[in-house]
């Protein structure tokens, strides 16, 4: 069984940006009644974007 370690929160910076509304309302539908903050939907969704990415060139 694997030693449990305590989890390190990383460094964060905030950003200011802006959604369109029609967004917003689609990520709040999505999160709704989930244990998920629309910062971590966005993070998440921004860490796949960026993978896809990644890939994308890897194969090119």
């Amino acid at each position: 069984m694997a030693k449990f370690q305590i989890p390190k929160t990383p460094t964060t910076t905030n950003k200011t940006i802006r959604f369109p509304n029609e967004v917003i309302e689609e990520v709040e539908e999505a999160i709704r009644g989930k244990d998920c903050t629309f910062s971590a939907f966005v993070i998440a969704a921004v860490k796949n974007a960026l993978e896809d990415l990644k890939d994308e060139q890897e194969t090119k």
